[in-house]
């Protein structure tokens, strides 16, 4: 019998400063309604967050509507103090908060634990040996309750046979094609590869394995705040290309983990509705619902967990796109993001047909691009136009059987600000 499969949702703790126990409740039964089986929880150094994680645990042993929902704590060790042995205490007193809760993940009987980062973790040990640092750093943990180790550690996958601590690893970075940059061919940018699963599946020796997929990512922050001003290249239907893959992948994957739930600075939410405290992000998201998005998620994360591909029950469409075109000037003081000329004007569509139907795809013209599609899943694009709009209609001997309109979005020539965020729209 196959070992059963889990897709979580990375949460961002930090986002939840002005959250409520119903905030997260809200947060926790649309998840579970989209077939995520839980969050994992971001969390740094600030204080205030532990109190929000309780909060967390409230709400998902209270929810009624989504009983199955589970939590894990993943340490965000680029914002966690790691020079002394005594700062390991952070580590361990979420752990004694939370590691006999209920509603804690476990997997082979252990509490799950992750990190982000770590690799330049000392906790006052021997130079930054990954294997002498997070050995003393696990055994601290499980004197509180035992672990099951799940990091993110950006290092060579060669080294992982070095670290006796893990007990499974983390690919953070598979869910985008990291390695592109404007000098590549255009083929290649065209035809992105996300291949690096491999390399770290064979220096796994059996261990666990937890990978991720995510639908985009544009950051924005200039120098004057976090330095962060990039994009990666979300087009060619990226979530959807990255789901089949880890699909027909299963047998070697774990644990999927969608990047993110909330992470709004990074334009990879799939929440949909943007709840909390922005991280300074509002100028592009919004007005940017990526709802969407989860709706496509649940589709592929039952087809991951079971190991097959659910009916399609009803004609549905999916659609997105940025918006304005990437060589356009904005007058702001923070300038266009780094790697702009990886992504096209163009607005990407997925359509799920129950039969055979004519699908067009409209950009503010009457003469929409018009293509016969057969039952199934069918991946589809055309260019933006400079003041139009994006619409589709799926038709059947010409009755129109469903229109998905995005009536609140343009796409301007003028920006007043970069914003290579998506506007996603379903039907």
């Amino acid at each position: 019998m196959t070992a059963q499969k889990y897709v979580f949702a990375h949460f961002m703790v930090g986002n939840t400063y002005s959250y409520t126990v119903a905030d997260w409740t809200a947060d926790i039964e649309e998840a579970s309604a989209h077939h995520i089986d839980g969050f994992v929880l971001n969390v740094g150094k600030e204080d205030w967050q532990q109190d929000r994680v309780a909060m967390c645990f409230e709400a998902a042993a209270s929810s009624k509507s989504a009983p199955a929902f589970s939590l894990f704590i993943s340490f965000d060790m680029n914002s966690i103090p790691t020079s002394s042995e005594s700062d390991v205490d952070l580590l361990c007193g979420y752990l004694t908060a939370f590691g006999n809760h209920p509603k804690m993940f476990r997997y082979h009987d252990k509490v799950v634990v992750s990190t982000f980062a770590g690799e330049a973790a000392t906790f006052g040990q021997n130079g930054r040996d990954l294997d002498t640092t997070w050995s003393f750093a696990k055994n601290a943990m499980q004197n509180v309750v035992p672990i099951y180790f799940i990091p993110v550690f950006f290092v060579d996958p060669a080294r992982y046979p070095t670290i006796s601590a893990l007990d499974g690893v983390f690919n953070w970075n598979g869910g985008w094609p990291l390695h592109l940059t404007p000098n590549h061919p255009r083929h290649e940018i065209e035809s992105p590869r996300l291949e690096t699963d491999k390399h770290h599946l064979a220096h796994l020796g059996g261990r666990t394995f937890m990978t991720a997929v995510s639908p985009w990512f544009f950051t924005h922050y200039g120098p004057d705040s976090w330095n962060k001003n990039w994009i990666y290249r979300g087009d060619d239907w990226l979530f959807v290309r990255r789901w089949e893959q880890l699909i027909a992948s299963r047998s070697e994957i774990d644990i999927v983990q969608v990047i993110s739930w909330n992470d709004y600075g990074e334009s990879h939410y799939i929440c949909p509705t943007v709840r909390g405290t922005q991280p300074a992000s509002h100028a592009w998201v919004d007005g940017f619902p990526h709802g969407a998005w989860l709706h496509l998620n649940g589709f592929f994360a039952r087809a991951f967990k079971d190991g097959v591909y659910p009916p399609i029950e009803e004609d549905r469409v999916f659609m997105w796109g940025r918006p304005h075109p990437r060589a356009a000037d904005a007058l702001e003081s923070v300038p266009r993001p780094r790697n702009w000329e990886l992504t096209d004007d163009v607005f990407w569509v997925v359509v799920l047909c129950t039969a055979p139907a004519t699908v067009s795809l409209y950009a503010g013209d009457a003469d929409p691009k018009s293509v016969e599609v057969g039952m199934g899943l069918s991946k589809l694009s055309r260019p933006l136009v400079i003041g139009a709009g994006m619409r589709v209609t799926v038709q059947r001997e010409g009755i129109v059987v469903k229109e998905c309109s995005a009536r609140r979005f343009r796409f301007d020539g003028k920006p007043a600000v970069y914003n290579f965020n998506a506007f996603t729209a379903m039907a």
